[in-house]
């Protein structure tokens, strides 16, 4: 076709035109907010924008575009697939996708079609580990233009909206463990390409148990440097970044963000050490206990307050937890009696996978029952701070590096909202979390845990049974897949001897 024979214009295909009006969306306002969004990223050079949703799973999902595409994406969105909400943790498919409705019970999510991300404009970073790459969190949207309810960053915004609605923002502080191996064999033949693939074999970098030596930490440099270069390169608050206790163990801590910052925080950071560490030809895994002789299990701790919106809603005010006369005010115990009325239904997305029961309930540092201690490290929920102390928070220590942040952090806001709304009463704190044998333990295993949340009334109404029903679903499914699995140990008990 010639020149002259060109259409005048064209119409991209790209998402679905205007869907931003369609969401609800569009505005003059974000209007200019993307067109400077635009002008930065083409004042930066930037070749890629990875626009990225995250999964059930906590997994990042994306789509990379060409970036002068994305004020385009910003206006009709991005499409993906219903199927990712339809994979479990080895992205096997669970449900019929292709039936009416598509297993999700909503007409708008048949025959495997498309959701649509709209990028969130306050997430943008640009990844100096990837060259001229720009990154976003985007969020999921059905294509009639209602919000995705299957999506877990919604979950975490309706918990900070309900927050909200009571003048309170909610504060997390992150410190999340993980292992870092150096990859002997990649184990990438066709042979190793199984679903899930065959793990690399790995080595350690150096031996362990010298907690908190220089020795250590002076070994380490050469990884230690590049992951801050990293964290603090996209932005993150980095707190401290250091060599744990066990082989190959690190543990990274972040300053207190707000609401769904915090959540979002967590995200970028495991994606950074992931993405960084493989280009230093190593491998970084955030699996609580991976089946690799004398590795420690690794944990999450999630620290929690609630802050006190300033006049007029926009500035941050005093921490509602903190009170002058005694350990927690009145809103601070409401909310961790929610967080041990509501823990066993809770584990199931603090401990999301079958492994991290591993830690929980088995290994002597973590916590065995719905429990609050002042400052002491084997309850559940550990008071740090107290009378008069304005950082006086609560650190829920039972949670595992996997948990999908959005999910973790929304049903603590939820469970704690609930506290609040009944002024349930913790109890006083106790001194020996262990010695407390009467409290009921914590789930035992991950199907313990999902049939808690599947009976919880609380959750049902805060999340709505849709949301329920299909995260107990994806659950399940892995379970029974986990069940029907033989074991080494079996085959040894069984095959000879009967």
């Amino acid at each position: 076709m010639t020149e002259s024979a060109q259409p005048a214009k064209i119409q991209s295909s790209l998402g679905r035109t205007d869907f931003a009006a369609r969401a609800g969306i569009d505005s003059a306002e974000r209007r200019e907010a993307v067109a400077a969004m635009q002008a930065r990223i083409d004042e930066a050079r930037l070749q890629v924008i990875r626009l990225c949703f995250v999964d059930t799973h906590g997994v990042v999902r994306v789509r990379p575009i060409e970036a002068r595409h994305f004020a385009q994406a910003c206006r009709n969105g991005i499409p993906f697939s219903v199927v990712f909400l339809a994979m479990d943790s080895a992205n096997m498919i669970t449900q019929n996708v292709f039936a009416r409705g598509g297993g999700f019970g909503r007409d708008e999510m048949s025959g495997a079609g498309d959701m649509l991300a709209l990028p969130d404009l306050a997430t943008f970073r640009v990844l100096p580990w990837a060259q001229n790459t720009g990154w976003f969190l985007c969020d999921l949207y059905l294509t009639t233009g209602e919000r995705c309810p299957f999506d877990p960053r919604w979950i975490m915004q309706k918990a900070c909206g309900a927050l909200a609605e009571k003048s309170l923002d909610f504060v997390g502080g992150v410190e999340v463990e993980f292992h870092v191996f150096k990859i002997d064999d990649a184990r990438t033949a066709l042979a190793d390409c199984t679903q899930p693939a065959n793990p690399p074999a790995v080595s350690v970098l150096r031996h362990a148990y010298q907690y908190m030596s220089e020795l250590v930490v002076d070994d380490l440099e050469p990884v230690i440097r590049p992951l801050r270069e990293a964290l603090l390169g996209v932005g993150l608050p980095l707190r401290t970044l250091e060599a744990e206790w066990g082989p190959g163990q690190f543990e990274v801590t972040l300053d207190p963000l707000l609401g769904v910052a915090a959540a979002d925080a967590v995200v970028l950071l495991r994606a950074a050490i992931k993405q960084v560490t493989k280009r230093l030809g190593l491998l970084a895994s955030f699996m609580t206990k991976p089946g690799l002789p004398n590795v420690f299990s690794v944990g999450w701790h999630l620290h929690q307050s609630l802050a006190s919106r300033g006049p007029g809603g926009d500035g941050l005010g005093g921490n509602a937890f903190a009170a002058e006369d005694a350990l927690m005010s009145p809103t601070g115990l409401g909310y961790v009696g929610g967080l041990l009325r509501h823990a066993r239904p809770c584990t199931a997305f603090s401990n999301p996978t079958i492994n991290g029961y591993k830690r929980l309930n088995a290994n002597p540092l973590a916590p065995k029952r719905a429990v609050w201690s002042n400052d002491n490290k084997a309850a559940m929920c550990r008071l740090v701070g107290g009378v008069g102390d304005p950082a006086t928070h609560i650190e829920n220590r039972s949670g595992e590096p996997l948990a999908n942040p959005y999910l973790y952090m929304g049903s603590q806001i939820f469970a704690g909202l609930d506290g609040m709304a009944n002024a349930i009463d913790p109890g006083p704190p106790l001194d020996d979390p262990y010695a407390q044998t009467s409290v009921e333990l914590l789930p035992v295993n991950l199907a313990d845990a999902v049939t808690s949340l599947s009976e919880s009334g609380m959750f049902r109404t805060a999340l709505g049974d849709e949301f329920v029903n299909h995260y107990v679903g994806l659950r399940r499914f892995e379970i029974a897949r986990y069940e029907s699995f033989v074991t080494d140990w079996e085959h040894r008990e069984y095959f000879e001897a009967y």
